[in-house]
């Protein structure tokens, strides 16, 4: 077993010197070395994701093959394959398809043996770099009601995939059999690692592979803002706001002469109540993140409450790190609103985001703003002003 986490070391330090991306991805991810898996596979650990090989296949395995095996693994995560099988009514053709769209961006030196690609069914046509979704339907169109194919290259590898095989992604049911939310909470992390090894990549002057640089590109894009959160938080200055300095070189003091000018900043503490109780979607977890990420680009100090019955988590929001999800109870808007209320809370604004499904708390603040989901009804009963986002 040492000798196969000594040549897994090795391989991670190859790609970072030849595919920087993906040795840094999968020196982040846990490992499991088991012989119930057949070769390799990506299952669920937490809710991160967790890398499983057979340590005899493995060492069964050149090194030139070995590296194409983990790519092959770490294209599946990064392509967001264990999360897409429930798009799919016949999983065995998605994993083929799923494969044949992968591995078509690892040289074919380094593709072990038995690793499917679009020569591996020379009776169907094929298009290269198409797409899972492509080559499931080509490949759905050669089988019967029943999931028996024509093509006896197709047909070969389905008989194949009734127990064990290399072509099973056994290991993905332990991510497809999820709630929606869970599955939700698992790609939100797996992506996240994904932002963060991007960011490393371009802190060091290197290069996002090709094949993944449109599905990193829409992981740093937001969605415009739903809110004008830059005119509304300006309205609500008052004593709770921080003032802030800033010396000029450029200018003198006019009050004391020979020392720098000063620039003095005004800026707002908001408290945003996020709604984590069960009755919020994942969806709707979301769309409050990204507008808390607009709400820190207007200069103010976002200080993030996440409440279900009680409050469960206060935290400053930053937009670069996870979001850790607390809650997922009943509703209750009082501990929240108690909690801006009280004497040694210092906040300019109450923000709250919410579905709305809970009665109206008492000694809510004046200048409170309740922002439903786009999903939700808004609740006429909560005092203060109302919104929905679009």
């Amino acid at each position: 077993m040492n000798n196969v986490q000594e040549q897994l070391s090795r391989i991670s330090k190859t790609l970072m010197f030849t595919e920087p991306f993906y040795g840094i991805f999968l020196i982040g991810l846990q490992k499991q070395f088991t012989k119930s898996c057949s070769t390799a596979g990506v299952g669920k650990h937490g809710i991160g994701m967790r890398l499983v090989i057979n340590p005899d296949f493995f060492e069964s395995l050149e090194e030139l093959h070995q590296q194409g095996l983990l790519k092959h693994e770490l294209l599946h995560i990064a392509f967001g394959h264990i999360i897409l099988s429930d798009l799919y009514s016949n999983k065995k053709l998605f994993n083929i398809a799923a494969d044949i769209e992968i591995n078509q961006y690892i040289s074919s030196d380094m593709l072990p043996d038995g690793g499917l690609t679009l020569e591996s069914f020379p009776e169907i046509t094929l298009p290269t770099r198409a797409g899972t979704r492509v080559y499931y339907d080509l490949l759905n169109k050669t089988c019967d009601q029943n999931g028996n194919s024509s093509n006896e290259a197709l047909q070969s590898i389905l008989d194949q995939m009734n127990g064990n095989s290399q072509y099973c992604h056994a290991e993905w049911e332990e991510i497809t059999d999820l709630g929606e939310a869970e599955k939700k909470l698992v790609q939100k992390q797996y992506e996240h690692q994904m932002k963060q090894t991007a960011e490393e990549i371009k802190k060091n002057c290197g290069n996002i592979p090709g094949e993944l640089a449109e599905i990193i590109e829409r992981l740093f894009t937001v969605p415009p803002s739903k809110f004008n959160w830059k005119a509304y938080l300006k309205r609500f200055i008052n004593n709770a706001s921080t003032v802030y300095t800033k010396k000029l070189r450029r200018k003198n003091n006019k009050r004391y002469s020979g020392n720098p000018g000063l620039k003095i900043k005004h800026k707002n503490h908001v408290l945003v109540g996020v709604d984590t109780s069960g009755s919020v979607s994942s969806e709707e977890l979301v769309e409050f993140m990204h507008e808390l990420v607009h709400m820190t680009r207007t200069g103010n100090d976002i200080t993030v409450a996440q409440f279900d019955t009680q409050v469960t988590d206060i935290s400053k929001f930053d937009a670069k790190k996870n979001w850790d999800i607390k809650g997922r109870g009943g509703t209750a808007f009082q501990p929240v609103v108690d909690h801006y209320n009280h004497p040694k809370s210092q906040y300019s604004a109450f923000v709250c985001l919410t579905d709305g499904e809970a009665s109206a708390p008492e000694n809510c603040p004046k200048n409170a703003l309740w922002v439903h989901s786009s999903q939700s009804s808004i609740n006429n009963a909560l005092p203060g002003l109302k919104i929905k986002l679009n």
